[in-house]
């Protein structure tokens, strides 16, 4: 970000001197000069990683201000004696524009987000160095440290080569100052905080809302008012009536407090990667895989898109404890551990506000996750605020996901995902599925939308496995329909649409 300001403050002192001294041999290597600043300056946009659309944004904001500030140079250039004092103020009041508009720090005494109390930060060292790097350092703080992730194709990724690092209790208020003095460190490439995660439930209210007859007998159908929002009843009869059969039959993990793997309304559709993920102590994860792939047709529960249950599975990796809490770590060994296990959706119903406006770890994982095959897809967040500030929903090449209520407005609760390259909607207020012990519940939450999501992509990559996550998010932007709010939701997620458009090259 200093590197952006400097540059955009670089061309602006440029260009207002080449107006004052326009007609001035001294003003000839101002062109030149201007190239040159252009230059950095598109490369500080690169750096940012941030979305292509926030960037163009950014880039776009510059742009007006300098024409602007042209014009005014220009007319100021009759005016000698103002030209300067003007000069001044204006560039002035642009670094204090400039200085509001920075990111947060990322890392700071006073966290926005709280960091794991047995391993605050992920060191990433250069490739080829050792672990020996941190010792200075770790006898000067008493730091202890443990290699932090272990990918299964180590060539795909630089992840094997991050660490997680435990500051003890008595240097816990210098967490700021370690930081600085590891990044510092020479053979350490980044160093970031590995922040926590906590997800809970948020209760809803039952809905009688059927006004569709569908094509299966699953009794809990009355409650979803989403289905018909998504016109399933639309899907179903599309993939009935072409005998659709999967070129293979997609994974869909869900990587959250884990699932009951013997619900009554999961286990037919359920596949098992551990038994220590089949168990759910507190009922998130086990809402989240029901709305992704319940079995439908059964004549209990609910249904979920594919009718005859033939099109996807559903898997978990249990990221999240009993109480609904998790780090950094955890999730992206997670998302590591289902891209081995050759998963075709990682289905991320978590998350939370980040104090990093990089996310170098995250970004990482999900490359991997796609280099492997799987596509991420993440919940927005439920803060009413922008999405961009949250982790892994602001992720560059994840899918993220907001909530809408019954009448497709924005979930008074949903993050907004304007600012991202990949946003789309789906139902996120009173939504009913599947918690342990056979039973079922109504929750609200970007939580909930996500697992529509995500089963729709399941069910397009049974389709095609070959999908890019680009090429599902067109998919389901192009064939999506228009929300109240569609700039701040995206649009909503059409799943019989999205198939046919799929589908209607190859026929």
């Amino acid at each position: 970000m200093l590197l952006h300001s400097l540059t955009f403050f670089g061309m602006a002192i440029t260009l207002a001197a080449w107006f004052f001294w326009r007609h001035s041999p001294r003003a000839r290597w101002a062109p030149l000069a201007l190239s040159a600043q252009f230059v950095a300056y598109l490369a500080s946009l690169w750096g940012f990683e941030y979305s292509f659309v926030h960037s163009l944004g950014i880039l776009s904001r510059d742009l007006l201000i300098l024409a602007a500030a042209g014009l005014l140079w220009q007319w100021l250039s009759s005016k000698r004696h103002l030209f300067w004092p003007v000069t001044i103020a204006l560039l002035l009041a642009l670094l204090f524009f400039y200085k509001k508009d920075q990111p947060a720090p990322e890392v700071e005494s006073s966290e926005l987000v709280k960091l794991d109390p047995q391993g605050e930060l992920l060191v990433e060292l250069e490739e080829g160095v050792t672990a020996a790097v941190l010792e200075a350092v770790s006898g000067r703080y008493g730091l202890k440290y443990r290699r932090a992730f272990f990918p299964a194709r180590p060539d795909f990724t630089e992840l094997d080569n991050y660490f997680l690092v435990d500051i003890p209790d008595n240097f816990s208020a210098r967490v700021k100052e370690i930081q600085t003095i590891l990044s510092q460190s020479e053979g350490v490439r980044w160093v970031e905080g590995n922040e926590q995660v906590q997800v809970d439930p948020l209760p809803g209210t039952r809905q009688n809302t059927q006004r569709e007859k569908y094509e299966v007998n699953d009794p809990g159908l009355d409650q979803l008012w989403g289905f018909e929002a998504m016109d399933v009843r639309a899907l179903h009869q599309r993939i009935r009536s072409e005998k659709l059969k999967p070129k293979k039959k997609a994974l869909i993990a869900i990587l959250d407090t884990g699932v009951d793997a013997g619900h009554e309304d999961l286990k037919a559709n359920y596949k098992s990667l551990k038994a220590k993920h089949d168990k759910d102590g507190r009922g998130h994860g086990t809402h989240c895989a029901g709305i992704a792939a319940a079995v439908s047709n059964n004549g209990v529960g609910i249904a979920s898109f594919a009718p005859d249950n033939g099109l996807v599975q559903v898997t978990s990796i249990k990221v999240l404890n009993n109480m609904g809490m998790g780090t950094q770590k955890s999730i992206i060994a997670g998302m590591l551990e289902a891209a081995d296990a050759g998963v075709d959706v990682i289905s991320m119903s978590l998350g939370g506000r980040s104090n990093q406006p990089k996310q170098r770890a995250y970004v990482k994982a999900v490359k991997y996750a796609n280099r492997a095959g799987a596509i991420v897809v993440a919940a927005a967040g439920n803060s009413n605020r922008n999405a961009r500030e949250f982790a892994p929903a602001g992720v560059p090449g994840v899918i993220c996901v907001s909530a809408l209520d019954e009448y497709l407005q924005k979930a008074e609760f949903s993050n907004y995902v304007s600012d991202l390259d990949m946003g789309v909607a789906a139902p996120g207020v009173n939504i009913y599925s599947t918690i342990p012990g056979d039973e079922y519940a109504t929750y609200n939450g970007t939580s909930m939308a996500t697992p529509y999501v995500s089963g729709l992509v399941g069910l397009l990559k049974s389709q095609n496995p070959k999908l890019t996550t680009r090429e599902v998010y067109e998919l389901l932007h192009t064939t999506g329909a228009e929300t109240k709010q569609t700039e701040r939701t995206g649009r909503l997620i059409q799943p019989e649409a999205a198939l046919a458009a799929m589908l209607e090259p190859v026929q």
